[in-house]
């Protein structure tokens, strides 16, 4: 009886002591959540026929802020994005960072919930020699220019999804370009102040 009392006993242990290495084992995973940012300010210099300089704003999306270390993902200055990849747009542009990161960018239509699946490799693009993996220019980028009111307008329906600088994931789409998001802005709009919402994957999956 004692014997038999002996191993039931010893199964229970084993049994519980697997339960509870099964459950050391797992992964706590990190929530995927939509993040509204506001006010990124990305002032330039020059423009109107002037050479553009001025240092970009660097945003990383892991941290949820603006860095100036090397650990930047995106970042901006008037109209322009650049990512953390591939080489500097302008080679003599002193306010253009050097790239350190394996960034890149893939643009995709639809709406930002839509986007739930990460695009194919072959459609993401890096920074090159004199070519923007984000184009600027009315209609051609993110962005439409009315001429008459001189208002910049984010283009509904494109959502950006970035390979980060250190091959992590993450989506964002432009709600804005002025200070404080105004529903209708107008001339006496101030920018340029950049809104968007962004969700970032820390985890080892291909999905949002």
């Amino acid at each position: 009886m004692k014997t038999k009392f002996l191993k039931l006993s010893l199964l229970a242990l084993f049994i519980f002591t697997a339960s509870c290495s099964s459950d050391d084992d797992k992964t706590e995973e990190t929530p995927v959540v939509t993040t509204k940012v506001s006010n990124i300010y990305a002032p330039q210099t020059g423009g109107q026929g002037q050479p553009v300089g001025g240092e970009f704003t660097k945003f990383s999306f892991s941290q949820n802020k603006t860095v100036t270390d090397d650990s930047w993902d995106i970042a901006f200055r008037g109209t322009t994005i650049i990512v953390n990849g591939g080489a500097k747009i302008s080679t003599t542009d002193t306010g253009e960072p050097e790239r350190k990161g394996q960034g890149a960018v893939s643009i995709v239509s639809g709406t930002f919930a839509s986007v739930t699946a990460f695009p194919a490799a072959a459609t993401f693009v890096q920074d090159k020699d004199k070519v923007s993996a984000i184009t600027t220019g009315s209609g051609n980028g993110w962005y439409n220019y009315n001429s008459t009111t001189h208002i910049v307008s984010p283009i509904a329906g494109k959502v950006f999804v970035v390979k980060t600088h250190d091959g992590k994931y993450a989506k964002f789409e432009i709600l804005s370009y002025y200070k404080d998001a105004p529903a209708a802005p107008s001339e006496t709009s101030v920018s340029p102040y950049y809104t968007f919402n962004f969700a970032y994957q820390a985890n080892s999956t291909t999905t949002f």
